[in-house]
């Protein structure tokens, strides 16, 4: 089956080449035919519909030298919105050549047999901002891809979507600097080969009940969010490639998949989650790069498959394979990951001839008794961990090589310990371990049925070996991961620190200060890029400085997608702004039966209540699942914070980011109405302001995470 799909995808023919007739592009234009549009830039608002539509078949659309421009602001991408180039069904559609920015989506399809989308630029699209810090992460920022039945991924936007696309290939097309790069849904034998898809805040490359494709000689680096190198590593559901609810018989090989929220996140879908049957099964993981991930290289879970000759360092886990069955880790490199490979509930899977070198855990097997009561799949499956076979590994420089937990039945043998300290570390039933120390067995070649060639023409898509490369190289900011092309500052350890140092990041040049505010020293005004600047702020502006460096030095490409001559010079700064106060914060309990949630004079009666707990700060970022103090009921809670701020003239934004519920009232004014109870989410309001003024905030918690936190941000005049 695997090598008649290889067979297919590789003899897919390149739809119709008639150029045909050059033409100027006009905003709204629907092809029928084949054609060139005339190269040139052009302004081309979508609006909620499409720049540019094709329909029909036998269609090639050659768009080489053509820019469209969905919005000339290109500082505010979230607010980006429709699609530069729609494609309603049809048959052997082409469409190249085009570079289209400022939209929600680049290019959407829909229904089409035999598509082929060939070197388009479709980056610096829609994206969130990002809400993160430094130190501390919001739950706001976490994404949820579980459903696409009804195009819920739309929300998210793509530089490609494909929806019920049949036999295709998409060849040489880059997407960086947005939120997704290529996006597929009920789309079946595509090939997808020679792009880029990297630095997005979301996804590489998405596949939802996706089935019988190719992905191959592919760079899908540095998608990810929710990481702060040295204080937290969530990945937020970020990731290079994501396979999601039955999606099977893929074949994935000779990918860099690196630097990801996971590198690979393989998941069987809720109807497997409920029925237990199915699974996204029988993929093909083959000679990729899934290395310095913040969570999982590789995480598989609830399905069948087989994993070959992969390379995955210093990540979380290099496989999480939860509940994975009958699967295959055969032949890959493991390095300095915190657990090599860890499978819960797993069952018949074949751990053979892969190498761990210097791993915390080499390889974590375990079962919990409980499993969660809403699961319907632990009702229908046999989820006890058992029978496996591990064969032929070399384990070098590891603390725990194999640590076996209510794990029953398995053939260890052949495998190979130096500079171990503990070579196998079992707890509770490991009934019908079979445990031999020999000297190992000679290395088998990989099977026929587990190996996958080259294509002709297949780029070299890994890391070159001086390559930038390390989980200490993601950076994300507000507008997702940075991808080095433009100067930058950032905190070297917290970004509250006194006295702060700052790296200089970016290409090779030079630099120097050409403003400061608020500063008291800086120990030099000129330097290199790769620098340390180490700014003292001017007693009483500790949270209110600001520093603009002016930099020269190699091609620039800035974040917003922007080119910049070598030599022409750049600025670039950093400033904190955080206006000082003291928050004075008081608990009480919520009833709903005493005081109605949508009664807001009553919940202002109510936290007139004696408090239950009180707390004084200096930032109003609260954040927990379980409450600090033990008085403080981890759910019905209500809040209220009170500071007085001092502000000087001018224009300014309100943020909230809440879970459940809130609302900031100014000298006793509603400014911000967010009352409407949910997960971790974003408001924002702006106003006028100079002065002191009092500020009062109102809470509220039902039950689950709590998240409370206000920002006051100074908007630029």
């Amino acid at each position: 089956m695997r090598l008649l799909l290889l067979a297919l995808l590789i003899a897919v023919p390149l739809a119709a080449q008639s150029r045909g007739p050059v033409v100027p592009f006009t905003p709204g234009m629907v092809i029928t035919r084949s054609i060139k549009i005339r190269p040139g830039h052009y302004a081309a608002p979508a609006g909620d519909s499409a720049a540019l539509t094709v329909r029909g078949s036998d269609v090639t659309l050659d768009l080489t030298g053509v820019e469209l421009i969905g919005t000339a602001d290109r500082e505010h991408p979230d607010r980006f919105n429709g699609t530069a180039i729609r494609i309603d069904g049809g048959r052997s559609i082409v469409v190249k050549g085009v570079h289209a920015r400022g939209y929600k989506n680049g290019i959407m399809a829909r229904g089409v047999t035999r598509l082929t989308l060939l070197d388009n630029d479709l980056s610096y699209n829609w994206k969130p901002r990002l809400y993160s810090g430094i130190v501390k992460e919001t739950l706001a920022d976490w994404l949820d891809y579980h459903q696409n039945e009804k195009d819920e991924w739309l929300r998210y936007g793509a530089g490609i979507y494909l929806v019920d696309v049949t036999i295709g290939e998409v060849k040489g097309n880059r997407v960086t600097q947005g939120m997704n790069g290529l996006l597929m849904t009920r789309s079946t034998g595509v090939r997808v080969w020679n792009n880029t898809f990297s630095y997005n805040s979301g996804l590489g490359v998405g596949m939802y009940r996706a089935s019988r494709n190719m992905v191959m000689h592919n760079r899908i680096d540095w998608n990810v969010r929710g990481y702060s190198h040295g204080f937290f590593n969530r990945g937020q559901d970020s990731a290079g490639l994501l396979m999601y609810e039955q999606s099977s018989n893929n074949v994935v090989a000779f990918n860099s998949v690196t630097h990801s929220g996971d590198g690979l996140f393989l998941w069987s879908g809720q109807s497997t989650m409920d029925t237990g049957k199915g699974g996204a099964n029988d993929n093909l993981f083959y000679a990729n790069d899934f290395s310095y991930a913040p969570t999982n290289g590789m995480e598989a879970t609830f399905s069948r498959n087989a994993f070959v000759a992969n390379r995955i360092e210093e990540s979380w886990h290099g496989l999480w394979g939860g509940y994975a069955f009958e699967s295959v880790v055969l032949g890959n490199h493991f390095a300095r990951n915190v657990e090599a490979i860890a499978i819960e509930h797993g069952q018949d899977d074949r751990i053979v001839g892969n190498t761990f070198e210097g791993d915390t855990i080499a390889v974590h097997l375990w079962w919990n008794r409980i499993e969660p009561s809403d699961w319907g799949y632990p009702k229908f499956r046999d989820t006890r961990s058992r029978d496996y076979v591990i064969l032929g590994n070399t384990f070098s420089g590891n603390r725990v090589a194999l640590r076996l937990d209510n794990t029953l039945r398995a053939r260890v043998d052949g495998n190979t310990f130096a500079k171990v300290d503990t070579i196998n570390k079992a707890t509770g039933d490991t009934t019908g371990w079979s445990f031999v120390t020999a000297t190992a067995a000679a290395a088998e070649p990989i099977p026929a049925r587990y190996r996958v060639a080259r294509l002709p023409g297949g780029i070299d898509a890994m890391l070159p070996r001086d390559a930038r490369r390390g989980r200490s190289t993601i950076i994300v900011d507000g507008l997702g991961p940075y991808d080095w092309k433009s100067p930058k500052l950032w905190p070297v350890g917290r970004d509250d620190a006194q006295p702060m140092r700052l790296r200089v990041l970016g290409p090779a040049g030079r630099w120097h200060v050409i403003a400061r505010e608020g500063v008291a020293s800086l120990p030099t005004d000129s330097g290199r890029v790769g620098d340390t600047v180490t700014v003292t702020p001017a007693a009483g502006r500790e949270t209110d400085f600001r520093i603009e460096l002016e930099y020269r030095g190699s091609a620039v490409t800035t974040p917003f997608g922007e080119r910049v001559a070598a030599g022409v010079p750049v600025r670039f700064e950093w400033h904190r702004y955080i206006p000082a106060a003291t928050w004075h914060v008081v608990f009480v309990p919520f009833d709903s039966t005493k005081t109605p949630r949508n009664d807001a004079a009553a919940i202002s009666r109510a936290l007139q209540a004696a408090p239950i707990a009180t707390l004084d700060t200096n930032r109003l970022d609260l954040t927990w699942y379980g409450p600090p103090r033990k008085t403080i009921p981890p759910a019905n809670v209500l809040t209220q914070a009170t500071a007085t701020v001092t502000l000087v003239p001018g224009r300014y934004l309100l943020r909230t980011i809440a879970d459940d519920a809130v609302r900031v009232y100014i000298d006793d004014k509603l400014a911000l109405d967010d009352w409407t109870p949910g997960e971790s989410h974003v408001k924002e309001a702006p106003f006028l302001a100079t002065g002191a003024h009092r500020f009062r905030v109102e809470h509220l918690q039902l039950d689950g995470w709590y998240e409370l936190r206000l920002d006051i941000e100074r908007v630029p005049q």
